[in-house]
């Protein structure tokens, strides 16, 4: 493997981007890719673990600056089964017990199970994608259709190894003024006012 580099990152969730729209909207997107995702979703911490292309997926948060980027390290891709280290690594990312001795490796649907025990408490919540793929000042920016917690969204994100331009493209788009919220953090927002709409 190569060497790895942090990336700095900024998303923002909403119906519409204002002027941004009409940006990407005149560019012929670069790629263009459709996924299926399970995000394992913690209550101690809103760790980015997921489950995609039926690898597990980890990346850390090393990070955040005066302007709230978040950076962004890779730490794990890894196939099912799961082997017991792994499993105890993604455990430890989550800020959950580990599993208990005696089982492993762990299929997909184990290890969903293990982590869904009520003294873990993690949810794991089902995410489709629909990404456009573009670049702009060299940073690389997502504009995604997102489907998840009974609700269709989409989002945006601006990403890359230096800060300082990840902030001059976002400021450039005008949207700097929002928020800077990662899919963690959104996805637990977005299920509780899910879950909130059905009591009421």
């Amino acid at each position: 493997m190569g060497t790895i580099v942090p990336r700095w990152e900024w998303r923002t969730f909403g119906e519409d981007f204002g002027a941004a729209d009409d940006v990407f909207a005149a560019l012929e997107p670069e790629l263009t890719q459709e996924s299926d995702e399970i995000y394992l979703l913690s209550p101690g911490t809103d760790a980015a673990v997921k489950i995609r292309d039926g690898l597990m997926d980890i990346k850390e948060l090393k990070e955040v600056d005066e302007a709230g980027l978040e950076q962004w390290r890779p730490a794990m891709k890894e196939t099912f089964p799961l082997p017991r280290g792994e499993a105890d690594k993604v455990c430890a990312e989550l800020r959950v017990s580990a599993p208990p001795p005696g089982r492993e490796p762990f299929s997909l649907d184990e290890f969903l199970a293990v982590l869904a025990a009520p003294e873990r408490g993690v949810r794991a919540a089902a995410v489709h994608k629909r990404r456009l793929h573009h670049t702009l000042n060299g940073c690389m920016v997502e504009v995604t259709d997102v489907v998840t917690e009974g609700q269709a969204v989409r989002t945006l994100a601006v990403e890359l190894d230096d800060a300082e331009r990840v902030v001059a493209t976002v400021r450039e788009l005008g949207l700097f003024d929002r928020q800077n919220t990662n899919y963690p953090r959104w996805l637990k927002a977005a299920g509780a006012a899910a879950a909130a709409a059905m009591e009421g």
